[in-house]
């Protein structure tokens, strides 16, 4: 064997190599035709560990969620069509942008899946970014945008959001979550739109069970932000998430390898969130609790003091409702 074994099963190989036959064979062997020594292991096989979970009445493989992001077809040539199906390969729910490149109906057409549509647009003035034409709402409304001094998706947004529809100043904090739920929304989705807006702002993780007891229960709580490992999965629902979004990994899946770099990537996520949950004696998602990690304070040192760290100012508190243009349909 050239390389390091990555997993003990390899190492039996390496123990046929350095023993003479009989002495590994007399430590491999079982009894008469060995059926119970195979079965040893092809029974753990058989058992699968339950990561299934309910959101807003569907069903979902995991508790996982392709986050709404803009122009797919920057990262692939099939864009929001390929990063759809591949969410739908894993039976997880996928977030459509309404700056999608790709327009609902090419993406509902796709495949057979539950998908959200989101209606937010985010900006990108550095670089002024040109994107592909977004489709979702041509002939609704102008989709032209020209701006010499900053990006068209900035510029598109402008024009396009409505400045005036905002919450009041002393109420961005973790009231907001209670005068949502009044309001009569389904869920809160805590992000801080993969740290593209205000920088320093608090990690989303950091926050998220303050939410979580603000909210008591009454709608469920997704977080978005950060997610890289199966292990980041675990800890949010071990702080109160129902689910959790990916956005970026899903991105660079997609421009990787297109609809299977995706699927990829998606499963990949649930593997280690499954190996972690089986290390961790959890068989569901509802056996994971706050008693399975442990939270220190962050320590702030001055250069690196966070914005407004304790509120949740900085935090988008997003909603949906089931009567919304966010309502999800399969």
């Amino acid at each position: 064997m050239a390389t390091e074994p990555v997993n003990v099963n390899e190492f039996e190989e390496l123990a046929r190599q350095a023993l003479p036959k009989m002495y590994f064979d007399f430590c491999a062997g079982g009894a008469e035709d060995q059926y119970t020594l195979e079965e040893n292991i092809e029974a753990f096989r058989r058992i699968v560990i339950d990561m299934s979970i309910i959101i807003l009445g569907h069903k979902t493989l995991a508790p996982i969620i392709v986050a709404p992001t803009s122009s797919h077809q920057l990262a692939h040539p099939q864009g929001e069509v390929a990063t759809a199906r591949g969410a739908a390969a894993c039976n997880v729910i996928m977030g459509l942008a309404f700056t999608s490149t790709c327009t609902v109906e090419e993406v509902a057409s796709s495949c057979k899946a539950v998908r959200f549509i989101q209606t937010f647009a985010e900006a990108d003035i550095k670089n002024k970014m040109i994107t592909p034409p977004f489709k979702n709402f041509e002939g609704l409304i102008s989709t032209e945008v020209v701006s010499v001094k900053s990006s068209n998706v900035e510029a598109y947004a402008a024009e396009t959001l409505d400045p005036s529809f905002c919450w009041k100043v002393q109420d961005l904090k973790l009231n907001i979550s209670i005068r949502a739920i009044e309001a009569g929304v389904a869920g809160i989705i805590v992000s801080n739109h993969g740290a593209r807006q205000l920088d320093y702002a608090p990690p989303t993780i950091s926050v998220l069970e303050e939410v979580v007891h603000a909210v008591q229960g009454k709608v469920p709580v997704l977080l978005d932000g950060g997610i890289r490992r199966g292990t980041d999965i675990f800890k949010a629902l071990a702080l109160g998430a129902k689910a959790v979004l990916i956005g970026r990994l899903v991105i660079y899946g997609l421009a990787a390898k297109g609809e299977s770099g995706v699927k990829q990537v998606i499963e990949m996520l649930k593997s280690e969130l499954e190996l972690t949950m089986a290390l961790a004696g959890c068989c569901t998602v509802d056996d994971i609790t706050r008693s399975h990690i442990k939270t220190e304070k962050r320590v702030q040192q001055p250069a690196r003091a966070m914005v407004n760290s304790s509120s949740l100012f900085s935090i988008s508190i997003t909603c949906f409702t089931p009567d919304s243009p966010l309502a999800a349909r399969p």
